[in-house]
């Protein structure tokens, strides 16, 4: 089975709440996986597979505690890497879920291969994030 490095940008704890279902879920289908609460390039294995889950803050920024990864990751060869995406947002901003998705540029600019098109989940429509992200996870563990 394979290994999975959960990176989590959060301002209020949602999406350390998702990232937490996640690595339950990962668990349960024999996978192992290491949260990252406060990731740091020098913690994280720039090989396997990554699952970003992150939050948009502001007027579309990045969480405080993923800013200085996402630079971090700017310039870097990230070709071993795999990885998927799950983003939240409320979808009466314009820039729903503008981290997540700065989060995958990234990424994909250093390299990185996604494996999985993103899912961006409305808070809106989804008071419980948890709930779309662990079906969307369960689905693509099934297609592998």
């Amino acid at each position: 089975m394979a290994s999975y490095e959960i990176i989590v940008g959060t301002m209020l704890g949602a999406s350390e709440y998702v990232a937490d279902a996640l690595l339950e879920t990962l668990q349960a289908n024999g996978h192992s996986a290491n949260i990252h609460l406060s990731p740091d390039i020098k913690d994280i294995p720039c090989t396997g597979n990554w699952l970003i889950c992150t939050s948009t803050h502001g007027a579309g920024e990045l969480p405080d505690n993923i800013q200085g990864f996402a630079k971090q990751i700017e310039n870097k060869a990230l070709d071993d890497v795999a990885f998927l995406v799950v983003g939240l947002g409320d979808s009466s901003y314009d820039t729903y879920c503008y981290g997540s998705k700065t989060m995958q540029q990234l990424l994909q600019n250093s390299g990185a291969k996604l494996l999985s098109p993103a899912i961006h989940i409305d808070v809106l429509n989804h008071p419980i994030p948890e709930e779309p992200a662990v079906e969307w996870l369960t689905s693509y563990l099934q297609q592998i």
